[in-house]
């Protein structure tokens, strides 16, 4: 088998997320109502127009930034999970899920980059814990590699530093620019159908529950939003950029959802090895069974990764 077909539900994956199923009666669902909320200091929105954010518990900060086309909702049971040690500061990004589009697409990732740092500074978090699913694990290593001392541990949920390298790891920005450009144009002027969205989101999700809020989120978000947030990606390489990062990384792969094209666990984290290879102090695991959504397919591997791996940062720290 070709590696070009080996890899493609990789890439496929990597991108194209949507929205977590969070049930109406479901305890996380009630923490939009019940659980405390703080934050040190007053917020100003105003000042960070590329997303908004919801503070939920009390301890050392924790960003959490979600992936393409999900609301901070797909945090949900991760926030009820960790609310009691951590301040969780739960990310929307504008244009997804249903949220309001940004006025601006241009240099929409970088933005959002830039506004979650400042957002860091003007809220005084020191070193918060940065935990991103797919297009956050992106901006999470983006915001690192960027600012090294502004951020603390890294839990990176299947995503990859440069998505245009998936099927060439010889791959440029400049050699996958006019294919980006392409998809851009493409997805900027049409909407998915309901059918074709489902399809699609049943290869990142395993419960059918899951799959039809999934697709709902997909379809009510901004399509020239998430064309320009894919080609960000597909035209930002940060596998060099990953040496500058200090802190240590936790990065979290899935692979089940390939098996069928022939992928391995062991020829996926290949892939994912290569990709951190310049990356000082991390360590990659792979789930089992989890799809895309790992934090809902594989829940307690998810959990057990995670919390066994800020453990070990919060005794290093005494």
């Amino acid at each position: 088998m070709k590696l070009t077909t080996a890899l493609r539900p990789v890439c496929a994956a990597l991108l194209l997320a949507g929205a977590a199923f969070s049930a109406p009666n479901s305890a996380a669902a009630a923490l939009h109502f019940t659980s405390e909320q703080a934050t040190a200091t007053p917020d100003n929105p105003a000042a960070h127009p590329g997303f908004t954010v919801r503070v939920v518990g009390k301890g050392q900060p924790m960003l959490l930034i979600p992936g393409l086309t999900c609301p901070g909702a797909v945090w949900d049971e991760t926030v009820a999970h960790y609310q009691k040690q951590y301040q969780c500061h739960i990310v929307s990004l504008a244009g997804f899920g249903g949220t309001a589009a940004p006025a601006s697409t241009s240099q929409l990732l970088q933005n959002v980059r830039d506004q979650l740092l400042t957002y860091i500074q003007t809220q005084k978090l020191t070193k918060p814990t940065v935990v991103g699913h797919s297009l956050g694990g992106f901006v999470a290593l983006w915001m690192s590699s960027t600012r090294p001392e502004a951020v603390g541990p890294l839990v990176i949920v299947d995503s990859l530093p440069f998505i245009g390298a998936v099927q060439n790891p010889a791959a440029t920005v400049e050699m996958v620019r006019p294919m980006a450009e392409g998809m851009r144009q493409q997805m900027s002027k049409s909407k998915a159908q309901p059918a074709q969205q489902r399809q699609m989101v049943s290869g990142l999700v395993t419960d059918t529950a899951r799959i039809t809020q999934v697709t709902r989120w997909g379809l009510a978000s901004d399509p020239a939003t998430v064309a320009q947030a894919m080609y960000d990606m597909y035209t930002t390489d940060l596998r060099p950029e990953v040496a500058r990062i200090q802190q240590p990384v936790l990065v979290l792969g899935a692979w089940a959802a390939y098996q069928a094209y022939g992928s391995t666990k062991e020829s996926t984290r290949a892939i994912f090895e290569q990709q951190y290879a310049q990356l000082p102090r991390h360590r990659v695991e792979m789930s089992e069974a989890g799809k895309h959504f790992l934090m809902y397919d594989d829940t307690q591997w998810f959990f057990q990764q995670a919390d066994a791996f800020l453990r070990e940062q919060a005794v290093a720290k005494k």
